[in-house]
């Protein structure tokens, strides 16, 4: 009886030796991390707002507004079709234009009556990128700044 359970205990520690040694080492889980052009579009939207809050935290940083329009637009480039071959292949849900996807997702936001926060960062880095959001960030006095100002 000793002998049987001591060379099942014998067994099972060298199972698990063996397993952890070959799941570690020999034979590891690889994960092809996706690209950001094929998250869902809901996700997308998501990813957006949060790149559009950046831009608005790097402009009450005090950086310059061009440089935080370059650095929104190096964080939004890789939802470009065109910025990864697993992207270029599929052919829905494809974003081609930034500037044009960060306006239709402001829009959009607008019409589906969402956060008036997310909205006017939205609208910021859609003016910035040349896309006027009428009433939201094109002129001194529209909502985002009233909005603003009451924030404070």
């Amino acid at each position: 009886m000793r002998r049987f359970l001591a060379s099942l205990l014998i067994s099972l520690v060298l199972g698990i030796g063996a397993g952890v040694f070959l799941g570690w080492t020999r034979l590891p889980v690889e994960e092809d991390a996706g690209a950001l052009c094929q998250l869902s579009r809901t996700h997308r939207e998501d990813y957006t707002v949060m790149v559009a809050r950046g831009y608005q935290g790097m402009l009450a940083q005090g950086i310059d507004a061009n440089e935080g329009r370059i650095a929104a637009m190096r964080n939004l480039l890789p939802l470009n079709a065109d910025y990864d071959l697993a992207c270029q292949q599929a052919d829905e849900n494809t974003i081609d234009n930034i500037p044009a996807w960060v306006q239709e997702v402001t829009e959009r936001a607008l019409s589906s009556g969402e956060d008036l926060q997310d909205i006017c960062d939205l609208a910021a880095l859609s003016a910035a990128f040349g896309r006027q959001i009428p009433g939201y960030a094109d002129r001194p006095g529209t909502v985002c700044d009233q909005f603003h100002a009451r924030a404070e």
